[in-house]
């Protein structure tokens, strides 16, 4: 018996070996792509799906290996990797760049856009084509952006249905400081932290609660330590895909317009995949018993909001940035 379990531990072993070498060697050239993540999530899909693109269209040449679940680190490590080269491909919310690239922190601003569809023709054009432009200069490529859905906060305390109920509630945010000066505008307490950390600081009371869209609520488990939900929808913060400079010089100028393609022809395909994401997450948090609060006055959140303006709309640049959004239909 010892020695069939040993024959069949090393027949095992030889199989993933294959099986390894056998994905590896599937295209000439696998691109590493990091998502936070899970497998299956619409970001995550997307990429796949891109990777799929490439391979078709370089005949095996050009591949993606995903590696979903933060497996290669949380968001702002994998942007230093990235910059640096060791990961290829990076979906990255636009958040933890607003301290790096200042034209970020413009459709990162609370309420700048009046809808979903208002982000996207904003960001589908010349205005997101200047943002993705941005990246450039930090060793980055932007390719194209995709939906993160509007932000609403959530929490374990109490039902927030007024500027009043969010007075000295800890929040955690996204590693920017544009994010930490939204929520102590509103009277909470901003905790910068890693996406990973939030549900064990929630479940130990390290923090009160979080903002975040529907699907990444319920994906994460949140709505099973945080009971309560406002949409009050102060965020339409779209993601970004990014690739490093490096890896892209690497590639041939037709081999990187069939990038650049292929990303863009895999945000129509996320964005299906997001809306039926949505309907499947709301659902189920609210089968969960989590009490969602909708009916609320954004008015004073608004209001509140102009220091966030004041301080992050700080040139001329990036104030004509804001009017452009604006003025757009």
């Amino acid at each position: 018996m010892k020695s069939w379990k040993s024959l069949s531990t090393t027949l095992l072993a030889s199989a993933a070996i294959v099986v390894s070498a056998t994905i590896v060697s599937a295209a000439d050239l696998m691109l590493r792509a990091s998502d936070t993540h899970p497998d299956g999530y619409p970001t995550v899909a997307a990429v796949v799906y891109m990777g799929e693109l490439l391979e078709e269209r370089s005949n095996g040449r050009i591949g993606i290996d995903m590696f979903h679940s933060a497996q290669l680190g949380e968001e702002k490590d994998t942007i230093e990797q990235t910059r640096l080269g060791v990961i290829d491909l990076n979906r990255v919310s636009l958040g933890p760049f607003n301290n790096l690239i200042e034209e970020t922190k413009i459709p990162s601003l609370p309420y700048i856009f009046r809808s979903v569809a208002h982000m996207h023709t904003v960001m589908d054009g010349p205005i997101g084509d200047e943002i993705l432009a941005a990246f450039e200069a930090h060793g980055l490529i932007g390719l194209a952006f995709y939906d993160g859905g509007s932000r609403s906060f959530y929490n374990s305390v109490r039902p927030i249905r007024s500027i009043e109920d969010l007075e000295g509630l800890k929040f955690r945010v996204m590693q920017s400081d544009l994010f930490v000066e939204m929520v102590n505008s509103l009277g909470a307490n901003a905790t910068p932290m890693p996406y990973g950390e939030v549900y064990s600081s929630i479940q130990t009371g390290v923090i009160d609660g979080a903002e975040n869209n529907w699907p990444s609520f319920e994906s994460s488990g949140h709505y099973e330590v945080a009971g309560y939900y406002t949409l009050d929808q102060h965020l339409i913060v779209p993601e970004v895909l990014v690739m490093s400079s490096a890896a892209w010089e690497k590639l041939s100028a037709d081999d990187q317009a069939m990038v650049r393609q292929a990303a863009r022809d895999s945000v129509p395909y996320m964005r299906e995949l997001w809306e039926a994401r949505e309907a499947v997450s709301e659902a189920r948090v609210r089968e969960a018993g989590v009490e969602i609060i909708t009916e609320i006055d954004k008015a004073p959140f608004i209001a509140a909001m102009a220091p966030v303006y004041e301080r992050f709309v700080d040139t001329d640049r990036l104030r004509d940035l804001v009017a452009r959004i604006q003025a757009t239909e």
